[in-house]
């Protein structure tokens, strides 16, 4: 009964013995039998390195965030993250998006 309800944060790196650290999950804990803790998944994330790096300089950020619903009830919140992009033949050093 302690662990119910708990929420758990790990990398994905942890779970698969892998070198690429950068995606954090969280899982929340929803039942106890034994020693074995029954989990389902409650959000994903990326280090702040890892954002960082996705940065650079010359370009414009766009964030982006909504709710979808599923066909079987379920409800979503979706972050999105994109960036401009130079054109090939492009003059201009920057590439922003006009807001």
């Amino acid at each position: 009964k302690l662990w119910y309800q708990r929420r758990v944060r790990g990398a994905l790196a942890d779970l698969n013995d892998d070198e690429n650290a950068f995606r954090k999950f969280k899982l929340v804990c929803e039942d106890v039998q034994g020693k074995y803790c029954y989990t389902n998944f409650h959000g994903m994330d990326l280090t702040r390195d890892k954002r960082c790096s996705l940065v650079r300089k010359w370009q414009t950020l766009i964030e982006a965030h909504g709710d979808v619903k599923t066909t079987d009830g379920y409800l979503l919140r979706v972050f999105c993250m994109g960036f401009t992009k130079r054109v090939s033949k492009q003059i201009k050093k920057a590439a922003y998006a006009k807001s």
